[in-house]
């Protein structure tokens, strides 16, 4: 199940439809199963989150809160995707990106870090990324990671 929380008045914000079709495509085949929640927040809730759990006093554009244990009452919780809309909305406009491809983008971003994937060696970063590229592509959206200028 992917439950989607709208917290942001950001609009506009992507159909719940799009959001839960983007998350399933970034799950994992041992992950389908899995619960998840999606928040889309303000600048204040992100910035306050980014601060108590990476100790950044900055508002950024896609955190993640995987499950480190089974929890009995809900053993296919996976985590919590956070992500927020006013950086969002300024990332895609600086980069020319639509917005619903940049959304996509980071709601798949996320969902990869609750499986395990991270970015912290070069080796790591190019799996992630190799992934996220591939993932959008099957969904017909462009490479982000390619700027346009």
């Amino acid at each position: 199940m992917i439950e989607i929380q709208k917290v942001s008045n950001i609009d506009p914000l992507p159909k719940d439809e799009l959001i839960i079709r983007w998350a399933k495509k970034a799950l994992d085949k041992k992950n389908k199963e899995a619960d998840i929640v999606i928040r889309f927040v303000d600048m204040n809730e992100s910035q306050k989150l980014n601060k108590i759990w990476r100790s950044k006093n900055y508002a950024t554009n896609v955190l993640s809160f995987p499950i480190s244990e089974t929890i009995e009452q809900a053993p296919n919780l996976l985590g919590d995707v956070v992500i927020c809309t006013n950086v969002a909305a300024t990332e895609a406009k600086e980069q020319k990106k639509d917005i619903n491809e940049h959304y996509a983008h980071l709601v798949i971003h996320g969902i990869l870090h609750l499986q395990g994937y991270d970015h912290k060696s070069k080796n790591k970063a190019n799996t992630m990324e190799t992934k996220e590229i591939n993932i959008l592509s099957d969904l017909g959206y462009n490479n982000p990671y390619i700027i346009k200028k």
